[in-house]
């Protein structure tokens, strides 16, 4: 195993650098970085911390500076001590200038101002946590997506995920002998998608539940044939209601929710959602 240095310097939050990082690093097998993550750095007092930081552990550093003062010593610094320093939005930034013959601002942290778009995002997180898991069944209409699912098939937080979109999710459980909330079949504006997941995954899934919560294995819910007859089942229903069913098995939660905004989207420009997206 490779191991190396990274600094992580951002004006902001530093979400985004840290995004771009790990989905770089990950391309590479047998490497592990050891992060140094420096975020709100807006004065030369905080860049000082940086440098000598840098000094400490020498490694690859990759920024988002927008301040051209701040980004300079960096830059220099990194260049006496012979590492790469890496401007990571750049490009693109550069990219967008000359396409649409604009300056940016350079204001940082200015994708993460409380405007309109943020106010949504935390209405659709207080709207998931209020309706996670069946709850507050009665103004489901309000919902952008339902997600329907057996118990552990990652409904919670692709809902939390989306939220974070902007998208109002609500998740309802399909447990055996419990009837849906007769709601559902009054809804015309939320898009209700099924998730499934392969039986023995699920199985071994809730076997880790059950250990986390010091119970044994003796109930039904890890039982492998009733647990193989809830996913059917599950199955069944979806097609039968003509619900878009997305298979969770192999997918992050990041590409389930993905698979699902592209559904919400064909959605809105009249495409069909009925078939099941490929695996």
């Amino acid at each position: 195993m490779k191991q190396f240095h990274l600094h992580l310097v951002s004006d902001a939050t530093g979400e985004t650098i840290n995004s771009v990082a790990r989905a770089c690093v990950i391309q590479f097998d047998q490497v592990r970085p050891v992060e140094h993550f420096w975020n709100l750095v807006r004065t030369d007092r905080q860049l000082d911390l940086v440098l000598e930081g840098i000094e400490s552990h020498p490694g690859l550093v990759m920024f988002t500076l927008v301040d051209e003062a701040l980004r300079r010593r960096l830059q220099d610094f990194c260049r006496e001590m012979q590492v790469p320093c890496i401007p990571v939005l750049d490009p693109l930034i550069n990219a967008l200038a000359a396409y649409l013959g604009l300056e940016s601002q350079r204001q940082p942290g200015r994708q993460h101002a409380l405007d309109a778009e943020y106010f949504g995002r935390m209405d659709a997180m207080e709207f998931a946590l209020a309706h996670d898991d069946g709850q507050s069944s009665w103004n489901l209409h309000e919902a952008d997506v339902i997600l329907m699912g057996v118990s552990r098939t990652s409904k919670t937080p692709t809902c939390v995920y989306l939220a974070n979109r902007g998208i109002k999710a609500a998740n309802v459980p399909i447990v055996p002998g419990c009837p849906l909330p007769p709601e559902l079949d009054k809804l015309t504006r939320p898009l209700i998608v099924g998730l499934t997941k392969d039986a023995d995954r699920l199985i071994q899934i809730r076997r880790n539940r059950l250990k986390l919560l010091n119970q044994g294995e003796g109930s039904s819910y890890v039982d492998p044939e009733i647990v193989r007859n809830e996913v059917t089942e599950a199955r069944r229903m979806f097609t039968r209601r003509g619900w878009p069913v997305i298979d969770v098995s192999r997918r992050s939660i990041e590409e389930t929710a993905a698979e699902i905004m592209m559904l919400l989207a064909r959605r809105q420009s009249g495409g069909l959602v009925g078939k099941e997206p490929p695996k």
